[in-house]
């Protein structure tokens, strides 16, 4: 399994990502092990997630979630994903 994931940075900031360990992947986040873009903004809270069967569909799922705008992203969060088994494709 892997995921697709998001954060919230302590500047307010939100962070896209893909994992195949969500806990040690946030773990190394907020020890500032993590992504160089949330090494200066901590802590970090999960916000958002999403389970893939392959890490090549967590990758481009996490490349979509990257090109949403922020307003997207927000409501993306607040309203949770969609149903498993969705094709990213049709994101």
């Amino acid at each position: 399994m892997s995921w697709a994931y998001m954060l919230r940075c302590a500047d307010g900031s939100l962070y896209s990502g893909w994992t195949s360990n969500l806990e040690k992947r946030l773990k190394a986040h907020n020890s500032g092990k993590g992504a160089k873009y949330t090494r200066s903004r901590l802590p970090v809270a999960l916000v958002y997630k999403e389970k893939f069967e392959s890490k090549e569909t967590a990758m481009r799922r996490e490349y979509q979630l990257k090109r949403l705008t922020r307003q997207e992203k927000l409501r993306l969060i607040e309203n949770g994903p969609p149903s498993q088994g969705t094709d990213p494709e049709s994101f």
